[in-house]
């Protein structure tokens, strides 16, 4: 009963937020008029807030993307050689391309191959995926000082078909069959689970490294990398790059708050800390996320992850077809915000350990749910509800002044934040991967008008999916959303269809 009751709290938190605002814009508009201008500035506000913490980590992470960290690891850390990373990445049916262009990107890395330990672990249920599996194999097995291929088997007790239990699958079969018979110490490990269209910039296992021998607290930290997903921007619509770009963003004004910063997709963490908490969670949909709070919980609240200030890409969301996309990209989104199934495991978990401080459950407490809230409701409260005391409202406050003033209030506040808009435009047109042959000058401008996209965005792709993800999440049962793979694509282009 417990359990059930915070499931249900971040659905209350938005639909109660919500359900006010119409209340209040009917039955008190004047006092829901002066709720929205007020929001409307503290939104203005923290719009600045982040576009500052956007540029101030793209500074960073250009000149991280410029420094050999290899070169300064022998300079500077003497025992860095000690240090080996367990890579793995989970495979559900991707198309060889896709999986091989992963794989290159980690034999070109800018690292001893020797200190390698790469694992595709695919699904045992999708026999497809074997094929696949022996290609790269036959192609990279060679590449690393170990290379292994697992296939997760399906209907395993208490698991459910998706990222964390393959990982998991993966990771058991690694220790048992490499680790342990090689001796290779816990503490030297790293482990970097990836999704497996994540292409590593080739010195990321340098930086990884260095930032893990210079931590303060190496054993208690995970380490995040930013999330671009950039590999097939080229191929993907309009709304889906522009959705790509603020998910990328996102994840790079989250590196400029390390003390609110938790584990996404792709990311690394000690090996021995992985064995202390019993592995990913095989059951979960969001254990990417989710092995953060298990290591929080496990430590007393001694973990923390320390930011890299530096990519990996990944695939935007594309598809054959422009509705397909659309879908896919709905769906994908609201996967992500199934992370709210967090916030009941983060309070049973502090049901459970006395030794965490009250300031630190309250501090992570807090900001998973104003997290959760503000993605599910800020969007529609400025977009959408804002306009409500116009409409709801009584003949009296419609000949207000303050009537008068709100649309053009809102209007102003919105206007002037397009100039975070246009910023991001421009930091994307500056992100974008090396131009394909047939990219020209004038699709410079179409990449830049298709940030005026940016309402659709943030409560379609945004709002929407987050605020039902809740919804199921309260509704329990049937309802509950289970591991949705995003399908992978890539259009050939007419040179490569002529060639073939």
């Amino acid at each position: 009963m417990t359990s059930r009751f915070y499931e249900m709290i971040p659905a209350v938190l938005s639909w109660g937020t919500i359900i006010a605002v119409v209340l209040a814009s009917w039955r008190a508009p004047v006092a829901a008029a002066i709720f929205i201008i007020l929001f409307d500035i503290y939104w203005l506000f923290k719009t600045i807030y982040f576009s500052l913490h956007l540029r101030a980590t793209f500074r960073r992470m250009r000149a991280n993307m410029k420094k050999n960290w290899l070169e300064k690891l022998e300079n500077q850390q003497p025992d860095w050689r000690d240090v080996y990373h367990l890579v793995i990445l989970p495979m559900a049916g991707e198309p060889y391309e896709i999986v091989r262009e992963s794989f290159a990107a980690l034999a070109r890395a800018n690292y001893p191959a020797d200190r390698l330990i790469v694992a595709l672990a695919r699904e045992a249920r999708l026999p497809e995926s074997a094929d696949v599996a022996e290609r790269i194999a036959g192609e990279f097995g060679a590449s690393f000082f170990r290379f292994l291929m697992t296939a997760h088997p399906d209907g395993l007790p208490g698991e459910i078909p998706g990222k964390g239990s393959n990982e998991t699958w993966a990771a058991k079969q690694a220790k048992m069959s490499i680790i342990d018979p090689a001796g290779i110490p816990y503490e030297n490990i790293l482990v970097s689970v990836f999704d497996v269209d994540t292409q590593i910039v080739p010195e990321y296992f340098g930086i990884l490294t260095h930032a893990f021998l210079t931590a303060p607290h190496p054993q208690r930290s995970s380490y995040q990398p930013v999330a671009m997903f950039t590999n097939n921007i080229y191929q993907a619509p309009a709304l889906a790059r522009v959705i790509s770009f603020s998910s990328s963003f996102w994840h790079m004004i989250q590196q400029s708050r390390p003390e609110r910063l938790i584990t996404f997709s792709s990311h690394a963490m000690p090996f021995k800390a992985l064995v202390d908490v019993g592995w990913w969670h095989t059951d979960i949909v969001s254990e990417d996320s989710q092995i953060f709070w298990q290591c929080l919980l496990h430590y007393d609240g001694d973990w923390r992850t320390v930011p890299l200030d530096y990519p990996v890409s990944m695939d935007a969301n594309a598809a054959p077809s422009f509705w397909a996309t659309m879908r896919n990209l709905y769906k994908q989104q609201r996967r992500w915000g199934w992370g709210c199934e967090n916030i009941p495991y983060l309070l049973q978990g502090y049901a459970r350990n006395k030794k965490m401080s009250w300031r630190s459950k309250a501090y992570w407490l807090f900001h998973e749910l104003e997290g959760k809230h503000s993605w599910a409701t800020n969007t529609l409260i400025i977009f959408s509800l804002g306009w409500l005391p116009l409409f709801l409202g009584d003949a009296q406050f419609q000949f207000s002044v303050l009537s008068y003033n709100l649309p053009r209030m809102t209007r102003w506040v919105m206007s002037f934040s397009m100039i975070g808009v246009a910023s991001s435009a421009v930091l994307g047109m500056i992100l974008l991967p090396p131009k394909p042959a047939w990219f020209r000058r004038r699709h410079y401008l179409l990449y830049i008008v298709q940030w005026v996209l940016m309402p659709i965005h943030l409560i379609i792709f945004s709002s929407l999916p987050a605020l039902e993800a809740q919804t199921r999440l309260a509704l329990g049962g049937r309802w509950r959303l289970g591991f949705w793979i995003t399908p992978k694509f890539r259009q050939k282009s007419p040179i490569e269809v002529e060639l073939q």
